[in-house]
């Protein structure tokens, strides 16, 4: 072992909880040994799930020690710890029905030296406990903290049974929860019924994306369902995808006819074309969900390009000779609008412009004529 290689064990505390690295220098311990370590929140009992193995390097962070192997009292403070807890939840439960609280009681956790309880509830908004947490405090003389999860950790605290029959994963052994999509549940051809690919929690089922790798990998280079291909035993639309056996099935003239993934793509190198160059299933669609759970747009449209205004072209201004009387040019006269005459009408009326005529009714020019 180097000077820089550390001796580190992996520690559970919860069934299906997270697994923590603790520095083991000195203590002797091998998998399944009980344990007392230090934590942030003071001193912890865990269990040792994976045995001792060197790190090489340094931690990105201080790993907390091991202290020493769990005796006998200290075993025993656990399973006391395990009876206050059934406790605490039985009179929790019944003063938030005295009291009318929205929520719903999960379970209680107890610290291994008892300075403080954790109560885990699910509600679906927000809830005033303040009064439920004093009577608690009075009657443990310990401090209290109310913890509101999701229905994901709701699930994985009660456990269940899930619709394959088994034990839930998260209840089990899923330590972690992973981005789940549609896209998932596409990729591997299964029916998209909320209530088939849904879990107890009512969000899509964490199995999904156990095999969906494997799936993309099987699939690469095969056409998607719709698209109009030509194979070589002809041209066809393809109607169906089998990762697992590695073809597809096309509909043309002479009705469906089965494509082999394989044959398929030597027959797109022969034509000299890639295969899943433009026909790959891994693509996303138009708002398509992404496996960040995520709309993808569609890109816009490019905007079009602004038309180029013409301007008359302007002939250059000659200077009047001396002795040349000068001209004026009046501006373009806008359309409706009457022309102005060159020269004032006989009298000065008005300003350069031509005098209208007054005209009569029809009944005074008729009086006229009489």
């Amino acid at each position: 072992m180097g000077s820089d290689d550390l001796k580190t064990v992996g520690v559970r505390f919860r069934r299906a909880g997270k697994v923590y690295t603790f520095e083991a220098p000195e203590a002797e311990c091998s998998s399944g040994d009980r344990i007392i370590v230090e934590t942030e929140r003071g001193l912890a009992l865990g269990k040792v799930v994976t045995g001792p193995r060197e790190l090489t390097g340094t931690p990105p962070q201080p790993l907390k020690k091991v202290l020493r192997l769990a005796g006998p009292e200290e075993i025993a403070r656990e399973e006391e710890n395990v009876r206050i807890e059934k406790d605490a939840f039985r009179h929790c439960q019944t003063l938030i029905r005295e009291k009318e609280l929205p929520m719903k009681l999960l379970t209680v956790e107890s610290l291994f030296d008892r300075s403080k309880m954790i109560f885990y509830f699910a509600s679906e908004g927000r809830v005033d406990f303040r009064e439920l947490v004093r009577d608690l405090a009075r009657l443990f003389h310990t401090r209290i903290e109310m913890r509101q999860v999701g229905v994901r950790d709701e699930a994985k605290i009660i456990g269940g049974v899930g619709c394959c029959g088994k034990e839930l994963c998260c209840a089990q052994w899923l330590t972690d929860f992973a981005p789940i999509s549609v896209r998932m549940a596409k990729s591997q051809n299964i029916a998209l019924n909320p209530a088939k690919i849904s879990g107890i929690c009512g969000r899509l089922l964490c199995c999904l994306s156990y095999e969906h790798q494997m799936y993309e990998d099987l699939s690469r280079g095969m056409p998607k369902v719709g698209k109009k291909v030509m194979t070589q035993k002809g041209e066809g639309k393809v109607i169906r995808r089998n990762a697992l056996d590695g073809n597809f099935v096309i509909y043309g003239e002479h009705g469906e006819t089965e494509v082999d993934l394989e044959q398929y793509k030597k027959f797109k190198l022969s034509q000299g074309g890639v295969p899943g160059a433009d026909d790959s299933g891994d693509d996303h669609d138009e708002g398509e969900e992404t496996e960040a759970g995520k709309v993808q747009p569609a890109p816009a449209p490019p905007a079009p390009a602004p038309r180029a205004e013409t301007q008359p072209r302007r002939e250059p201004s000659r200077q009047p000779e001396r002795g040349e009387p000068q001209k004026t040019q009046n501006p373009p006269a806008e359309e409706g609008a009457e022309p102005e005459s060159a020269a004032a009408p006989p009298g000065g009326h008005g300003k350069g412009k031509r005098r209208r005529r007054r005209r009569r009714p029809p009944g005074a020019r008729e009086n006229k004529n009489d």
